[in-house]
Parts: structure tokens; C-alpha cells; sequence
């Protein structure tokens, strides 16, 4: 990896996959010596029946997660894909995020990774998001109403998504006071879909599930910068 710019805006990188091919993923990133890495176990959407039908195998999913320099992390979605075929079925989908802040440490220890030839800046990004065709759309809701808000996507044209057990933290009677839900096993569901459908896909969601339902869904959306494997 030699970049030639030195100030390298940072990503995000995102890699959901199953856990055979999360295993492979990880020794790619052993390999390239990437710091920051961190995974979760995650479940699939896609109904049972259809998993039989198509032949998907298991609905379990990993999540890989790890911050880079851009230059880094462009060249590591280009060798995902050709490593773990992220353009076949049932294979997964990575993506970048961009991030406008980052602490001190995280910056040296990414600076590191190049041995000190590429200045990271805690700046605003050069990248023109407004181009971006894709966004990562996230939903935290009541743990048990994932299928509920998955089926209000659909039905706003969003395809699959990703779902992660969570446990919320917070002040419990400050929850109470502001009448918002104090159940602490929560779930997140994230969807990868086109910004033309992105609004309609959240405005489902949050009717159907949104802070007035049982499932006392948040939903917002972050701008994909770069993403393999919607083919």
C-alpha cells in the first residue's frame, strides 16, 4: 500500500459476511497488519422458507468493522472482493463511511500503519457525498420487532438487511421522565439501500415502528462512500 496522497481522510470499513468467509476476511486484515478491527454476531433477514428455496444455508452473519485512511481502505474493498467473491451469492457486502473525527490515538495508530508517510487529519472531507448512490439506513428498536420493521422496508422497496443484539445504557429514570422505553435489550437492524428510496424505506419504518409503537423505533441513515457486493 503506497498511497501517493499524504492526507488521508478516514473510513469506516464495514464487511458483512457469513462466518466462514469473516474468518478469511480476518486473515486478510491480520495480514495487512490493520488495527482497529472488531466483529459482532449478526442474523440475516431473509426468511427461512426462501433460505431453503434459493439455497443460502445458514442466516448467521458476521460483522467486521476497522477505521483506515481512505487509500487503505479503497484498496482493501477491491481485495475483499476478489478474495472472498463478494459479487457471488451469499457471499456479503463491504462498505466505507466516512468519518469527520477521530481521538488522537486512533490518528497515531493509523499513522503507524504507513510508518509515519501519510498525515491523517481530523479535517473536513474532500469527498463530494452528495454523489454517493448508496446509504446505510440503522434502526434501534424493542428487541423482538426486527422482523416488523424489516417487513415495513420491504414494503418501501428496501431488499435485505443485518440485524445485532444490543443492550441499551443509559439513566433509567431520566428514560421514564422523557416517556421514551427503559427496555435495555435492544436490537439494530441495518439496510444498505440506494439514496432514491433511502427517505421512503425511514418514513416506513418510523410509521410503522417508529417512538409511538411498541417497538420504539430511532432510525437514521449515514452516506456510504464506496460499497461492493450489491451487484
Amino acid at each position: 500500500m503506497n498511497p501517493n496522497d499524504k492526507h488521508a481522510p478516514l473510513r469506516a470499513l464495514f464487511l458483512i459476511t457469513t462466518p466462514k468467509l469473516s474468518e478469511k476476511a480476518a486473515e486478510m486484515f491480520q495480514r495487512g497488519a490493520i488495527p482497529l478491527q472488531y466483529q459482532w454476531n449478526a442474523v440475516g433477514t431473509v426468511p427461512s422458507e426462501m433460505i431453503d428455496i434459493l439455497g443460502l444455508g445458514s442466516p448467521d452473519k458476521r460483522i467486521l468493522l476497522c477505521t483506515l485512511p481512505k487509500p487503505f481502505a479503497d484498496e482493501m474493498l477491491k481485495k475483499m472482493k476478489d478474495e472472498l467473491k463478494l459479487s457471488s451469492v451469499n457471499s456479503g457486502i463491504a462498505f466505507t463511511l466516512p468519518l469527520s473525527g477521530a481521538n488522537l490515538l486512533i490518528l497515531r495508530l493509523l499513522e503507524q500503519l504507513n510508518n509515519g508517510k501519510i498525515e491523517l487529519q481530523d479535517r473536513k472531507d474532500d469527498t463530494d457525498m452528495a454523489e454517493t448512490k448508496y446509504s446505510l439506513i440503522a434502526a434501534v428498536i424493542n428487541q423482538g420487532y426486527s422482523e416488523e420493521v424489516m417487513e415495513a422496508a420491504r414494503s418501501a422497496g428496501a431488499g435485505g438487511g443485518t440485524v445485532v443484539h444490543s443492550r441499551r445504557i443509559g439513566n433509567k429514570e431520566a428514560m421514564g421522565f422523557w416517556g421514551m422505553s427503559i427496555q435495555e435489550e435492544k436490537e439494530m437492524l441495518f439496510i444498505v439501500a440506494e439514496n432514491e428510496s433511502k427517505l421512503k424505506i425511514m418514513q416506513a419504518i418510523g410509521d410503522k415502528c417508529g417512538m409511538h409503537s411498541d417497538a420504539k423505533g430511532i432510525v437514521l441513515s449515514l452516506p456510504i462512500d464506496t460499497v461492493i457486493g450489491m451487484e
